[in-house]
């Protein structure tokens, strides 16, 4: 059995949210968008680095998938930053929404939260 290990960036108050930019996530007027980028040093990245250099899948919301698949696809992996855009193309990512609908990735599948799988 595998173990489900989380990589999150979670702030003192409970806001958990990806580093990206100020419009990741504006759900319910949420104005802090890419509230963990001024903090994330050296440190980060090596931890970063760690978690992503054993072999992994992501396990994800709806409303992450949603955000990495308008995203990574796309991103040149020639870019900076074009190493972590391979790898999140390459790896299988487990998508879950309250009804199981397809989704748009060559490495995703989806499940329900009432689905067995």
């Amino acid at each position: 059995m595998r173990k489900i290990i989380v990589g999150a960036q979670v702030s003192m108050d409970g806001v958990m949210q990806a580093p990206g930019g100020p419009t990741e996530d504006p759900t319910r007027d949420f104005k802090f968008g890419g509230w963990a980028m001024p903090y994330f040093d050296q440190v980060g990245g090596e931890e970063i680095d760690r978690l992503f250099s054993e072999k992994f899948d992501l396990l994800l919301g709806r409303k992450t998938y949603e955000i990495f698949a308008a995203y990574w696809p796309y991103y040149e992996e020639d870019a900076p930053a074009g190493g972590i855009a391979k790898l999140f193309k390459q790896i299988k990512k487990y998508a879950f929404r309250a009804q199981a609908k397809s989704i748009r990735a060559g490495r995703a599948q989806c499940s329900s939260a009432t689905s067995p799988t």
